[in-house]
């Protein structure tokens, strides 16, 4: 199966509040995923939010190096798959090879704040399209949701 990759412009943070819900579908469908960003400071605001993201709702996580291969939801500054996601998420313009994805699915997430991120993204998606990859686009919508655009 080939690696899909997904693009999601953030536009009204906070990152948390757009990111647990697609974590939440990931879990439900019995995906693992690992999140990757170069920001240790945006994994660690990212980890306190995820603890209190819903009252009636909890959402497993934890940070590289605390038990990591028993993570759901993995936090980390590299790309070592040590939980054995099935989804990559790259935060803050971190990057990979479209090629040979051990993932079913790669998201990038960007804000539309980040300009470095965003050139990153677009060119991570002209990369994966090009490499034949199926490739999708989603921006946020008003409500906090996400709105398929057309590429």
């Amino acid at each position: 199966m080939a690696c899909e990759w997904w693009f999601y412009h953030l536009e009204r943070p906070p990152l948390s509040a757009a990111l647990a819900p697609l974590f939440e579908k990931c879990l439900e469908r019995g995906w693992r995923v690992i999140v990757s960003s170069q920001n240790a400071s945006q994994l660690s605001e990212l980890d306190a939010e995820l603890w209190k993201w819903r009252d009636d709702s909890f959402l497993p996580h934890g940070m590289a190096g605390e038990h990591g291969s028993r993570q759901p939801v993995l936090l980390t500054g590299g790309m070592n798959n040590e939980n054995k996601s099935d989804i990559l998420v790259l935060l803050s313009g971190q990057d990979c090879e479209t090629a040979d994805q051990p993932y079913q699915r790669v998201m990038v997430v960007f804000e539309d704040a980040d300009m470095s991120a965003r050139n990153t993204a677009r060119l991570q998606y002209k990369r994966a399209r090009d490499d034949g990859m199926t490739v999708r686009y989603f921006q946020q919508t008003p409500a906090g949701g996400w709105s398929e655009k057309s590429g």
